[in-house]
């Protein structure tokens, strides 16, 4: 299950000396200015945190006490950090009445002042004495510094190191607070646990970083109309599935911290991926490029000694700990809710095989220099248009990307639009079109490893085994197609000396691989043609024998009329291997045509 989970890895975070994950009643917060104090309660300076920058609007997380600040158009102050709003009665830049922004400052100044007997601490009787003194003069006199500042802010006394909401007296005052809170009211099963907990009526915080999710934050569990009320849970929201205050605090604080870590979250399509072991593992890691994709160095090696050691059959060091539970979620956003494109959990063990079977798939000779793994994300573009010579990622189905990482995680077959959308995007482009399509040959590559992957994965009964590089021998007459195609196309670019505009293959490749019967006679009445005006009798003779090497395999008197959407694939692999083969530099006894 997708929230025991999540809960367990707040345990982990916890464990960690160095995790900086909130308690329960707490919350990260952006912090973009302090406002420090005299011990006297008198305005020494309003200034931007260690490590941030109020003119650049660069802020630093800090945790303090509560949740999100409440969202609507009600007066809702926080404790000991808010907006310049609540904190100093500064006016918004879209406001223009400024009683409104001091109805404000008042709320949260008698939010604090009520507060003041009970928490008995000097540096909270220095912030009281600041809001009892503060006043619109006092707004008017610094509103250069107010100006500046924006996001949340915190307060700290010019003698202390420490910020006003992490004194031992103010700490010990909330941490009463919430205990109290967490454990008042009815009691129910939880359905994580079992035990009798006050249920959460909204499962918060909310979560953010889910790629076109809202802002303020989504949620994954609520309910909020008549038709979700059962067995007399008739004020809805989160009663239809009970779970404990703090279960839910837990399982969304783990959640948010996944998300919003680079090295546990990728994006794929309109889907947001994040992962993660129950202990610390390198897995997580390669993880991360297979589904999203990264540039850093330390973990391309990682990836690479991991290939590797799938292609040699032997252990990799990134595979200690076999047993380790291994968890895998894709998001995407639904309106105001949270919707789960797939959920997968398994061991470490189990995903590092489906992930070396992955690999495996796309493996193919013959990649240029510079060429690293695909990831999930890498190749669900392969299926749509150009945009500025690269794929438009907006344009890949929304569902393509989940049912990908779906077949990988469970070694089922490709999903079927992956193959028919690569193959749709090689018909419209001629393979690659390399006057419109950066990185023209490692997308070649790309698309011919998938093609390879989605054929390897088929379940079709009797498919012919799809070589990883060229076989002259391979039994399937589209593969030969293929191949025969690639000599033409060679012997056109010969024949001319490399000085054409375009090559049979811009005009006829997508018709030819579909319709092979109405396009191969045509095309071999211009290879005569071309041949003829090859000089050099020695490449000419050498194209000759290749196609009827060829041609020994098809029956060129039947050309087929239809080829399937496999079919279709095998003859765009066998195009693109003999391809490769014909600029690939032989032993002189056995020189290729590119080289003779």
């Amino acid at each position: 299950m997708i929230l025991p989970a999540l809960v367990e890895y707040y345990d982990r975070l916890e464990a960690d000396p160095e995790s900086t994950v909130p308690a329960y009643g707490w919350s990260v917060q952006k912090i973009g200015f302090v406002v420090v104090l005299n011990d006297d309660g008198s305005l020494h300076a309003i200034e931007p945190p260690p490590g941030s920058d109020v003119d650049s609007k660069k802020h630093f997380s800090l945790i303090v006490p509560g949740q999100s600040k409440p969202s609507g158009s009600g007066i809702n102050p926080c404790f000991l950090w808010d907006n310049a709003t609540y904190m100093l009665a500064q006016l918004p830049e879209d406001r223009k009445d400024a009683a409104w922004a001091w109805e404000r400052f008042q709320a949260f100044k008698a939010r604090h002042l009520a507060l003041e007997a009970q928490i008995k601490d000097a540096a909270f009787s220095a912030i009281c004495l600041f809001l009892r003194s503060w006043t619109p003069e006092s707004v008017e006199q610094n509103q250069g510094e107010l100006e500046k500042v924006s996001g949340f802010g915190v307060f700290r006394l010019r003698s202390a190191r420490e910020y006003g909401h992490q004194s031992s007296a103010v700490t010990k005052y909330w941490n009463g607070l919430i205990d109290a809170h967490a454990f008042e009211g009815v009691s129910i099963p939880s359905l994580l646990t079992g035990l009798a907990k006050p249920p959460a009526i909204l499962h918060e915080p909310k979560i953010k970083g889910v790629r076109g999710g809202q802002t303020s934050g989504t949620l994954i569990v609520s309910f909020n109309k008549d038709a979700f009320e059962s067995y007399g849970k008739n004020k809805g929201q989160g009663r239809n599935s009970p779970v404990g205050i703090t279960e839910a605090f837990r399982y969304c604080t783990s959640l948010n911290h996944l998300l919003g870590d680079a090295g546990h979250r990728s994006f794929v399509g309109d889907t947001t991926v994040v992962f993660w072991t129950a202990k610390p593992h390198p897995i997580e890691s390669i993880t991360g490029h297979m589904i999203g994709g990264v540039e850093d160095p330390a973990t391309l090696r990682q990836l690479e000694a991991f290939l590797k050691s799938v292609r040699s059959g032997a252990p990799s060091d990134s595979q200690p700990a076999p047993e380790t539970p291994f968890y895998i979620l894709g998001l995407a956003p639904n309106a105001s809710r949270l919707s789960v494109r797939f959920w997968h959990s398994g061991t470490v063990a189990a995903f590092a095989k489906r992930l070396a079977d992955h690999a495996r798939a796309l493996d193919l000779s013959g990649a240029p220099d510079g060429y690293t793994f695909p990831s999930i994300r890498s190749i669900a573009r392969e299926t749509a248009v150009l945009k500025n010579g690269w794929p438009d990622e907006d344009r890949v189905p929304p569902r393509l990307s989940g049912e990908l990482a779906r077949s990988i995680l469970t070694g089922a077959p490709y999903p079927r639009p992956l193959l028919s959308g690569v193959i749709q995007r090689i018909r419209a482009e001629g393979f690659v079109d390399a006057s419109k399509r950066k990185g023209c040959k490692a997308a070649m590559h790309l698309r011919a490893s998938i093609l390879k992957a989605c054929l390897t994965r088929d379940s079709t009964p009797n498919q012919h085994k799809v070589p990883m590089s060229l076989n002259k021998e391979h039994p399937a007459a589209a593969y030969q197609l293929g191949r025969l195609f690639a000599v033409l196309e060679k012997t056109q670019e010969d024949a001319y000396g490399g000085k054409l505009n375009s090559t049979i293959r811009s005009k006829y490749i997508g018709t030819a691989s579909s319709t092979p019967s109405t396009v191969f006679p045509r095309i071999l009445r211009l290879h005569t043609h071309h041949l003829a005006k090859i000089e050099h009798p020695g490449r000419r003779v050498n194209l000759e024998k290749l196609i009827g090497e060829i041609f020994s395999h098809i029956d060129s008197a039947a050309f087929p009329a239809h080829l399937p959407i496999e079919a279709q694939g095998l003859f765009f692999l066998g195009y693109y291997q003999q391809r490769q083969d014909l600029f690939t530099k032989k032993p002189s006894a056995e020189a290729s045509p590119a080289t003779a």
